[in-house]
């Protein structure tokens, strides 16, 4: 009977021992770092409502869900992003809760997307929100627990870079320069690709899509040139609009600043963010080469909730991803060392001497060691290969003659140091 090929979906990994051992060490940093700042873990099913993706994610993400009806009848969609869910959880009991609400998560995601290095089909992801809170410092805060996170695993400002803006800001900037309400998302999808597309496309796209003249698309297009916040106040700030938007842009930076991460932080208003919720100040972070996607991106999404079936909420937060971190952290060199190892590998010579053995290893265990050893009878040879294979820092070698005084032999598997040890005073550790 021929075999059958059931190979692994596009897009999709498989987690070996060593892999997972990256992803667990992305994990363990978020964890801790979400800990410092005070937020509180959270979860929510992979399987969600279609119409909540529809009604509140935008049209880039719907065209990438991975949707079908279910046996109930149900349109369903399996999760592309974390938000939705949130707003969806907090809609249903925000209302008898402290505020504001710190939460975190680190679900996994999935969008049908072309693959590309930094990008799959599927992919876990840090997310960060507080809710409750609409003053800047919580946009501050949670830009600060994504560059902790980041410094956490090894990363500073020479590595990657937060690229921050204000859709307040810059929705004021457009209706200075002529942009009317009603094509202000028009403008910002033109704003979102600009670097990529270049001015001269732009400000064709601003002319079609946006119902601007020749002179307002070359003024948008112009803040661009000198996007520094002194050249934005220079030629708008006598607009009133545009004034307190700086102000509290200002201050949003200043607070950074006596977080100690001004460092990593850089103003430039063509990040839009492609969602459609996004009100407020909103940021990405890239590798600061340049090389990659962004690892990071988020702001401030305040009428979320309401939209949900929620109370009127502020909240802001941020998504980090790991399959582009991975990527970054493996070109700088800085992945943890997941090759296989363990604490002690238990050498027997003689059947006798088994019950004896696991003994010993079952103490060590219980110290919190970890601890192999063969599962059946071999050469002592062997077991000294298996002990190299494991990765085990020191062997245990339990020997009739040793064992008979009450002792067994230590050997450092990088030295090659030997000992012998009294095997009572051992066990008790």
């Amino acid at each position: 009977m021929a075999s059958t090929d059931f190979s692994r979906l596009p897009g999709f990994r498989d987690f070996v021992p060593e892999d997972m051992g990256v992803r667990t060490h992305l994990f363990e940093a978020w964890r801790r770092v979400a800990g410092r700042y005070g937020f509180r873990e959270y979860d929510g099913p992979p399987l969600e409502p279609l119409e909540l993706y529809v009604e509140k994610s935008g049209e880039e993400i719907v065209g990438q869900l991975y949707a079908f009806t279910d046996r109930g009848d149900r349109a369903v969609a399996m999760r592309p992003e974390m938000t939705p869910s949130l707003a969806r959880i907090l809609g249903e009991r925000s209302r008898g809760m402290p505020k504001p609400i710190r939460w975190f998560s680190v679900p996994q995601l999935f969008r049908y997307e072309r693959q590309q290095r930094g990008r799959l089909r599927e992919h876990f992801q840090w997310n960060v929100d507080i809710v409750g809170e609409a003053g800047v410092a919580a946009d501050a805060e949670v830009l600060a627990v994504a560059l902790d996170g980041l410094r956490e695993l090894g990363l500073g400002p020479e590595d990657v870079r937060a690229r921050v803006s204000d859709r307040r800001l810059l929705a004021a900037l457009m209706r200075a320069a002529g942009v009317a309400e009603d094509r202000l998302l028009a403008a910002y999808s033109v704003v979102d690709k600009i670097e990529r597309e270049g001015r001269d496309k732009s400000r064709e796209r601003l002319q079609a899509e946006a119902g601007l003249d020749a002179a307002a698309a070359d003024a948008i297009v112009g803040l661009f040139d000198a996007p520094g916040l002194d050249a934005v106040r220079e030629r708008f700030g006598d607009r009133e609009e545009v004034a307190e938007a700086l102000d509290r842009f200002s201050e949003y930076l200043e607070t950074l600043d006596a977080l100690g991460l001004g460092a990593f932080v850089d103003f430039d208003l063509t990040i839009v963010r492609g969602l459609a919720y996004y009100t407020g100040i909103v940021f990405e972070v890239f590798d600061a080469r340049g090389e990659l996607r962004a690892v990071c991106g988020g702001g401030r999404y305040d009428r979320l909730l309401e939209l949900v079936g929620g109370e009127p909420l502020p909240a802001v937060g941020f998504g980090m991803g790991d399959v582009v971190l991975t990527e970054l952290l493996r070109d700088l060199d800085r992945l943890p060392d997941t090759s296989r190892s363990v604490d002690w590998f238990v050498v027997v010579i003689g059947d006798e001497l088994r019950p004896r053995a696991l003994d010993v290893a079952r103490r060590l265990r219980a110290r919190g060691e970890s601890v192999a050893y063969a599962l059946r009878r071999q050469a002592v040879r062997k077991q000294f290969k298996a002990a190299e294979s494991e990765g085990a820092r020191r062997v245990l070698v339990l020997a009739p003659d040793e064992a008979a005084r009450g002792e067994a032999v230590v050997r450092d598997m990088e030295s090659g140091h030997e000992e012998t040890v009294s095997l009572a005073t051992f066990v008790e550790g």
